[in-house]
């Protein structure tokens, strides 16, 4: 191995090994989260980023250069980027292979290069950087690369070594840029997470022991495992796993990658399609691979293909665990798997819903193009209906435990017919991804225009768009919109996950908590006393409206009874109860 540069094979090795680093330690670095709340998710957030862009890294092979490599990293990191910290890293990352992709072979001078370019990029995504952040930590690491390049250095192992160590000298001194970090004794998250993954790739360098293959869930939230529950024949609905790469003819627009997928979700699940400007990777499990095959042959040559019958891997599994493995027996298990695998002739019904006609893209009937239309996000069935009554096209379910990503938030607009498309994003770890998802729309030939208003709460958000009115032009609407979020205060009741100290407010483990626009405003051990006490920090004489919306943990009586008393103490305001059925937050309380 030389130690003064890295070639494509490494540069895939260690960018993999840095993403299942942070992969190993997103919990913990979840728990740094300032606010000790049950959404704390950076770290989550920055692996499913991350994860996306590794799984592209691996489908290349070990044949891939660095042009190759660096767009799979850029691409996929992009599309898969969720909540701020994770759009962050995708900047980082795709800065940071701007300046790679242009090298055979990558040195400390280009590593210095691509640092800063890294950085330049980040800070550019962002609207005010605030130092003591994940951007701090980054711009650490940049000058400590810049100053070993101009030194001299060329071996790459010290140059790891230093950038690592300056990376958590200046992670160390973030609760000193931050105050808030100090008073609850921690560095920022989303700058440990970097440094986890510059970690990481140093190990890939130094030829650590590392488990380097990435699962198709990894880094995804999902239902934990129930011991002892197995999967059944039966429950295997669609029996064939699709893979394949498509060489494509030209660069698929937003639409053909929306119609493409929605193709691929009409004939089965487990669907993973990610396209960049030369290729188009696909999986997907269906129960005839060749509608699939087909469809993609509209955009180019196929490569890479595979296909497994997974009822026969089921079965061979199921023998392998428990037969004596004899060869009649292996006979017998053959014959059975044949059996129970579907085949189908010519006019036969297949069960994957309606058959579809392979002659032209289908084209999903969304009404009359108008002028204007809406994509909102918001977890709880009843915040969804509020907001579709109020003449949203389209919700996304997501926002304080599941952060939509760039990609989530373009299938949205996709759905939605109309010339202008208004983004509320409801949530302020969600606002760089619906901008990002501005930014790749611009390049789309459908004439759509997205437009985001930065809402960051839900109250925000109904607020905003009540304040939009059909008849006035979409600049003077998207002003007025945006100038309505400054009239709402809202405030959230959440319980704390661990023990903390935030504005000298003294916090123990499953206290309530009321948390402002700008901070803890109540702490307790009584729902309806805390957020009581949290609308009375936010009320003044001005307000006029203090609207209530419940969440799916709270009984509609105890509800009933906070809003009697909050009427009772501010007969000079309207009070409206309404069912909002979100996680996690058992009152979102907004005063205007």
């Amino acid at each position: 191995m030389s130690n003064n540069s890295i070639d494509a094979k490494m540069m895939a090795k260690m960018f993999l090994s840095g993403a299942k680093n942070l992969d190993a330690k997103k919990e913990w670095i979840n728990e740094l989260n300032v606010f000790p709340v049950p959404d704390g998710d950076t770290g989550t957030n920055m692996t499913m980023t991350i994860m996306s862009a590794a799984k592209e890294v691996q489908n290349l092979g070990d044949s891939a250069d660095l042009e190759a490599i660096c767009k799979a990293i850029s691409s996929g990191s992009l599309r898969g980027a969720r909540g701020n910290s994770g759009v962050i890293l995708s900047q980082l990352l795709r800065g940071f292979t701007k300046v790679v992709k242009q090298h055979d072979v990558i040195t400390v001078n280009v590593l210095s290069e691509s640092f800063d370019k890294a950085v330049e990029t980040a800070y550019k995504a962002v609207m005010k950087p605030k130092e003591g952040t994940i951007l701090t930590v980054a711009k650490g690491a940049s000058e400590k690369a810049h100053e070993l390049a101009m030194e001299g250095c060329d071996d790459i192992e010290t140059f790891c070594n230093e950038v690592i160590d300056y990376a958590e000298e200046v992670l160390s001194k973030t609760p000193d840029m931050l105050p808030v970090l100090k008073q609850a004794g921690v560095v920022d998250s989303g700058g440990q997470g970097l440094v986890q993954v510059l970690k990481g790739a140093r190990d890939g360098f130094l030829g650590k022991e590392i488990d380097l293959s990435i699962s198709e869930d990894a880094g995804t939230p999902g239902a934990k495992a129930v011991p002892g529950a197995e999967t059944k024949q039966e429950d295997i609905k669609f029996g064939y796993c699709t893979e394949f790469i498509v060489l494509l003819n030209k660069p698929l627009n937003v639409k053909q990658e929306i119609d493409f997928k929605g193709f691929l979700e009409s004939i089965g699940d487990s669907i993973v399609m990610v396209a960049d400007d030369e290729i188009c990777k696909v999986h997907v499990h269906s129960n005839d691979p060749g509608l699939a095959i087909q469809r993609a042959l509209m955009y180019g040559q196929l490569s890479n293909m595979k296909i497994d019958n997974m009822w026969m891997e089921h079965r061979e599994k199921l023998f392998h665990e428990n037969s004596d493995g004899s060869w009649s027996e292996i006979q017998t298990e053959i014959n059975g798997a044949a059996e129970l695998t579907p085949t189908y002739s010519a006019g036969d019904d297949i069960p994957l819903g309606d058959k579809v006609d392979m002659s032209s893209e289908p084209e999903e009937d969304l009404g009359p193009r108008k002028d204007v239309g809406f994509v909102t996000v918001c977890a709880g069935s009843g915040l969804a209906e509020i907001f579709r009554g109020l003449g949203v096209d389209y919700v996304i379910e997501g926002g304080q435990t599941m952060n939509p990503s760039t990609a989530d938030i373009l299938d949205a607009v996709a759905k939605v017919n109309a010339d202008t498309v208004v983004v509320l994003p409801n949530n302020k770890n969600i606002i760089l991804a619906a901008n990002q998802a501005a930014i790749m729309s611009e390049d789309s030939d459908d004439g759509k225009k997205i437009v985001v208003v930065p809402s960051k709460t839900v109250p925000q958000g109904i607020t905003a768009i009540i304040n939009f009115v059909p008849d006035v032009a979409i600049d003077d609407n998207i002003a007025a919109m945006t100038e309505s979020l400054s009239t709402v205060k809202t405030g959230e009741v959440t319980y704390a996950v661990r023990d903390t100290v935030i504005d000298d407010v003294t916090i123990k483990q499953g206290d309530y908590m009321g948390i402002g626009d700008k901070g803890i405003l109540d702490v307790g051990s009584d729902i309806a006393d805390v957020t009581f006490g949290m609308l009375e920090k936010m009320m003044s004489d001005e307000l006029e409206l203090i609207s209530v919306y419940y969440g799916d943990e709270v009984d509609e009586k105890d509800a009933e009874a906070l809003r009697d008393r909050i009427s009772a103490q501010y007969p000079q305001c309207d009070v409206e109860l309404q069912f909002g059925g979100q996680p996690i937050y058992y009152y979102v309380v907004s005063a205007e």
